[in-house]
């Protein structure tokens, strides 16, 4: 579900455990960071100067998703193999890119941590995606977004993988944030408590032990990318959208940035906003 956030008022060591090396760091170029500040998206205004790209592999849950698509095809650009979770397989492949370097199996996560090990496979890290179907299933929120999750986190912890990246959303502890009349959190909490079961999922990842990047992204929209990645620490956003496009950008990037490692971060994309790196920007958000 794509929704824009509305703003109501508020009422009131970094450790370097990546399960692989990150390439040379991406460089901007003075043409690149012109076009940026005349509006063009941070994905335009990182020149990839890459040297050597990394061939690890990528389990990602909620694969044929809008949003998993875009973490997919993000993860072949950068040279990684990915392992295309679906529940439906030959749908995937129909929907999915064609690509020596992508691998669809059957993964269903509300289904329990064994059969999600198998699914696993040699994946070295995993970046769950899901998002529940509209139903009649009031159930549906938090068998997917909640029981789904904490099944994920159990099969990295069987499987021996030792970093996960969850794309979640801002909001999520909206009533803590005295955001409890804002429209979005509202609406997605009475469409069956959607933002309350990703939060105990949340909750779950940090007491797990798993090396954990917890990506919140505002509004997701469709359209492709605008705007510069405005990057807080949780808890600090209750408007704005953002492009599907650059939310996979962050995800991606937080495989490869020692600086996410144990972060929750929030994002949403301005115009106004500087174009910084993403070192930068995970750097700048604390660990608690």
């Amino acid at each position: 579900m794509s929704l824009t956030f509305f703003k109501t008022p508020p009422l009131h060591s970094l450790q370097s455990l990546l399960p692989f090396s990150a390439p040379p760091l991406t460089t901007l170029s003075s043409s690149r960071i012109a076009s940026a500040k005349n509006g063009g998206s941070q994905i335009e205004a990182m020149e990839d100067k890459t040297e050597t790209k990394p061939t690890k592999k990528i389990f990602v849950a909620g694969s044929t998703g809008k949003t998993g698509r875009k973490v997919v095809e993000r993860l072949l650009l950068k040279g990684f193999g990915v392992r295309a979770g679906a529940l439906d397989v030959e749908r995937a492949k129909t929907t999915l890119p064609s690509d020596p370097n992508i691998e669809i199996v059957k993964a269903d996560v509300t289904e329990g941590a064994e059969k999600l090990v198998e699914a696993i496979g040699d994946a070295e890290a995993v970046v769950c995606a899901t998002g529940y179907r509209r139903s009649l299933d009031l159930f549906a929120p938090w068998k997917v977004d909640n029981f789904g999750t904490v099944n994920l986190v159990d099969a990295c912890n069987k499987a021996g993988v030792n970093r996960f990246i969850l794309i979640s959303s801002i909001l999520v502890n909206g009533a803590a944030m005295g955001q409890i009349l804002n429209p979005a959190y509202v609406i997605l909490n009475v469409l069956g408590l959607t933002l309350i079961a990703k939060l105990q999922a949340e909750q779950y990842i940090r007491k797990s032990g798993i090396n954990y990047t917890i990506i919140r992204p505002g509004g997701l929209r469709d359209d492709p990318p605008s705007g510069k990645i405005v990057m807080e620490p949780e808890d600090m956003l209750y408007e704005g959208s953002i492009s599907r496009d650059q939310v996979a950008e962050v995800a991606v990037e937080a495989l490869l940035c020692p600086e996410s490692a144990y972060k929750i971060v929030e994002i949403v994309s301005r115009d106004e906003a500087p174009v910084r790196s993403f070192e930068d920007l995970f750097g700048a958000i604390k660990q608690r």
